[in-house]
C-alpha cells in the first residue's frame, strides 16, 4: 500500500467543496421519500399498496448496484483521482432524469405508475454512480479521525441545509405553481437544479484534495463484499444505521399525510419539515462538542434517544394541533441531526482500520455497501407506510378530487408519522450500543 503525508489539514476550500455534495445528495434523498408516495396516491390516483411498490423497487436496484459501483471506483485510475469521475457522471444525468420522473403520463394509473418505475430506476442509477464514490472520499483524503470528524460537520450541516432547502422549499414549490401534474412538475426542475449545484460543486470542490491511499483490492466482488461484511464495527455500524433509514424513511413520507390528515392544513408540511431539518444547522457543532468529549457511539445512542422520544410523544398531539406538533418536531430534529453525523463520522473510521489491517483499498467497497442499505432502508420507509395505509383502507385520488378518509386510514397516518418510526429507531439502539472499535496506529498519533 502506497501513503502520502497527511500531516497538513484540509483546507476550508475542500472542506466547503466536499460539503457542496451533500446538498445534492440531501435533495435526492429527502424530496422523494417526502413527495413521491404522495404524488402516486394523490395526484395520479396510484392505489396506496401500488405506489408503494413503484417508490420501493428501483430503490432496491441499488442493493446490487451500489457495491458494484464501489468495487469499480476502487479499481478506477485517472488523474483525477479514483471517486471524481464517477461523481462527475451521476452529477450530469442525475438533474436530467429526476425531471423525467416528474415529466410523464398522468393517466391511465398503471401507465402512469410504469413510467416514474422505471424514470426512477434510471435516477436511483445515476445517483448511486455520484453518491458511492462521494462517501468513500473522506477516508482517502484524511488518515485524522478528529479531521473526519470536522469534515462530517461541515457535510452534514451542508446536508441539513439541503435538506431545508428541498424538503421544504419543494412543497412550496408545487403550491406556488398551482399543485397538480405542473406543479410537480416545477418542483422537479427545482430540485434538478440543486442536485446539479451540490454534485458538481463537489466535483470541483474536491479537484485540490489529496489521495492518501492508493492501494487496491483486486479480489472478485463477491469475496470482497464477504470481507468488508466480516469486519464486525462495519456490520454493526451498518445495522444499526439502516434501521434507522428505515425509521427515518417512514416519517417522512407521512409529512404530507400527517399535515392533511391529522393537523388539517396541508400547507403544515413545510412548516413540519423545517422544524425537523432547520435545528441541525444550530445544533451541529453541539453535537461535534458531544462526539469530542463522550465519543461517537455514545453521542449516537444519545441523538436516537432524543428521536425516538420526540417521535413518541407526538402520538397525542391533537386534531389541528400545528403549534403543539411544531415544538416537539424540534425535538426529533435535534436528534435527527446526530444520527446523520455521527455514523457518517464513523465510517471512515471503520474503512480506515480495514485498511489498515488488511493493506487494500476497499473504501469504494464499503460505502458500495453501505450507501446501497442505507437507500433500501430509506425506500423501505415509503412502501412501510404505503402498506399500513393500503391495510387501513386509505382512498387514494387524482389531484381535483377530495375524500374523507375513515378513521382507521387517519390513525394509520398517525402512527405511520409517530409512533412507528420512535419504534424503529429505538430499536437500533441495543445494536448500536455493541459497536467497538480499536484505534488504528494512524489514530493513536496525537494531531
Amino acid at each position: 500500500m502506497t501513503a502520502v503525508s497527511s500531516s497538513a489539514r484540509l483546507t476550508r476550500g475542500t472542506h466547503l467543496g466536499y460539503a457542496l455534495g451533500s446538498i445534492g445528495t440531501a435533495a435526492f434523498g429527502t424530496v422523494p421519500g417526502l413527495l413521491l408516495l404522495y404524488y402516486l396516491t394523490d395526484v395520479l390516483g396510484v392505489a396506496a399498496g401500488i405506489a408503494g411498490l413503484v417508490v420501493f423497487l428501483p430503490k432496491a436496484w441499488d442493493v446490487w448496484l451500489n457495491p458494484w459501483i464501489g468495487s469499480r471506483s476502487d479499481r478506477t485510475a485517472s488523474r483525477w483521482g479514483p471517486r471524481r469521475p464517477w461523481m462527475l457522471a451521476g452529477g450530469l444525468t442525475l438533474p436530467p432524469l429526476f425531471v423525467l420522473v416528474f415529466a410523464g403520463p398522468s393517466a391511465p394509473p398503471a401507465l402512469a405508475a410504469a413510467w416514474v418505475a422505471a424514470a426512477f430506476l434510471l435516477a436511483a442509477t445515476a445517483y448511486g454512480c455520484f453518491q458511492v464514490p462521494y462517501v468513500a472520499q473522506p477516508a482517502e483524503i484524511t488518515d485524522d479521525p478528529d479531521e473526519r470528524s470536522t469534515l462530517m460537520s461541515w457535510r452534514v450541516a451542508a446536508l441539513a441545509l439541503g435538506i431545508l432547502l428541498a424538503g421544504a422549499g419543494a412543497p412550496a414549490v408545487v403550491d406556488l405553481a398551482g399543485g397538480g401534474r405542473g406543479g410537480y412538475l416545477a418542483m422537479a426542475v427545482f430540485v434538478a437544479v440543486l442536485l446539479a449545484v451540490g454534485m458538481l460543486g463537489a466535483v470541483a470542490g474536491t479537484r485540490r484534495a489529496p489521495t492518501l491511499t492508493r492501494a487496491r483490492s483486486e479480489g472478485r466482488l463477491g469475496a470482497t463484499l464477504a470481507l468488508a461484511w466480516r469486519s464486525r464495527p462495519f456490520r454493526v455500524l451498518l445495522t444499526g444505521f439502516v434501521v434507522q433509514a428505515l425509521g427515518i424513511g417512514v416519517m417522512l413520507a407521512g409529512v404530507p399525510y400527517f399535515s392533511e390528515q391529522v393537523l388539517g392544513d396541508p400547507a403544515a408540511g413545510t412548516l413540519l419539515f423545517a422544524a425537523l431539518v432547520g435545528p441541525a444547522i444550530l445544533v451541529m457543532p453541539v453535537w461535534l462538542r458531544v462526539g469530542r468529549r463522550l465519543g461517537k457511539r455514545r453521542g449516537l445512542l444519545l441523538a436516537s434517544a432524543l428521536f425516538g422520544a420526540g417521535a413518541a410523544v407526538l402520538a397525542v398531539v391533537p386534531e389541528g394541533g400545528t403549534a403543539v406538533a411544531l415544538p416537539l418536531v424540534v425535538l426529533v430534529g435535534v436528534g435527527y441531526a446526530g444520527m446523520q453525523m455521527f455514523p457518517l463520522a464513523m465510517l471512515p473510521d471503520v474503512i480506515a482500520a480495514d485498511e489498515a489491517a488488511s493493506g487494500d483499498r476497499r473504501a469504494g467497497v464499503f460505502t458500495g455497501v453501505w450507501t446501497a442499505a442505507e437507500t433500501l432502508g430509506l425506500a423501505v420507509g415509503p412502501g412501510l407506510l404505503g402498506a399500513l395505509l393500503a391495510l387501513a383502507g386509505y382512498v387514494s385520488t387524482t389531484g381535483d378530487e377530495v375524500v374523507v378518509q375513515s378513521g382507521a386510514a387517519v390513525l394509520a397516518v398517525r402512527l405511520g408519522f409517530t409512533v412507528v418510526p420512535a419504534l424503529v429507531v429505538l430499536a437500533s439502539i441495543p445494536v448500536l450500543a455493541r459497536y467497538r472499535l480499536a484505534p488504528t496506529p494512524a489514530q493513536e498519533v496525537p494531531a
